[in-house]
């Protein structure tokens, strides 16, 4: 690809999923996206076809940079309880590391009565519910190998991920409940230390 052309549509893709993160897709503007990249409005349609194929993209950003750090804790090398440690920690370092990311998918805005952003949306869905099939099946391995107590992995596994989600979103608190990102670290470890022995079945 042209080099122009991919920093236009990196920059577009950055401008949106700032605002994408914060509002509703149906109250974000061309113009605003355009304004806020330093493009004119045209290249969001020259380069995505409307504004919600810039949605998609980024959305699809996303999930992707997202499945790349669960991929480092999901390893063969981990035994089912290590992998669901290992992705606790994956997890808040991909919400420090790249925050409007985490909160597009862990705290998605309301769903946009557009048929394509409606698509896109129920995607999102659909893969971040993927991502929590891993540990479904991590679960599910470790109460095949006895060393998980049985337990109904699907809701254990949405348990967890809300947990995390609560845990991480306390960053954005604006009273004296904020946590710093160290602080969040500690918080991450103390239930992951938590759910291990709640987890193991000796």
């Amino acid at each position: 690809m042209d080099p122009r052309k991919q920093r236009t549509m990196d920059a577009l893709v950055a401008a949106a999923q700032q605002m994408f993160a914060e509002r509703p897709v149906e109250e974000v503007t061309v113009e605003e996206i355009g304004q806020h990249a330093g493009v004119a409005v045209g290249s969001i349609y020259n380069n995505f076809g409307s504004k919600e194929g810039l949605y998609a993209a980024v959305v699809a950003r996303a999930l992707d940079v997202d499945r790349d750090y669960m991929d480092r804790a999901y390893t063969p090398d981990r035994d089912p309880i290590e992998q669901l440690l290992a992705a606790s920690e994956q997890y808040l370092r991909f919400a420090l590391d790249h925050p409007q990311f985490f909160r597009m998918l862990a705290f998605p805005t309301k769903p946009s009565p557009y048929p394509a952003a409606a698509a896109t949306t129920a995607l999102l869905a659909l893969r971040v519910d993927g991502q929590n099939a891993r540990m479904v099946d991590a679960i599910e391995r470790g109460i095949a190998d006895g060393s998980i107590r049985h337990l109904d992995p699907q809701s254990t596994a949405t348990i967890l991920w809300a947990s995390w989600n609560g845990i991480i979103s306390l960053a954005w608190r604006h009273d004296d409940l904020q946590q710093s990102p160290e602080e969040l670290a500690v918080l991450i470890e103390r239930a992951a230390d938590l759910v291990s022995y709640g987890l193991r079945l000796k």
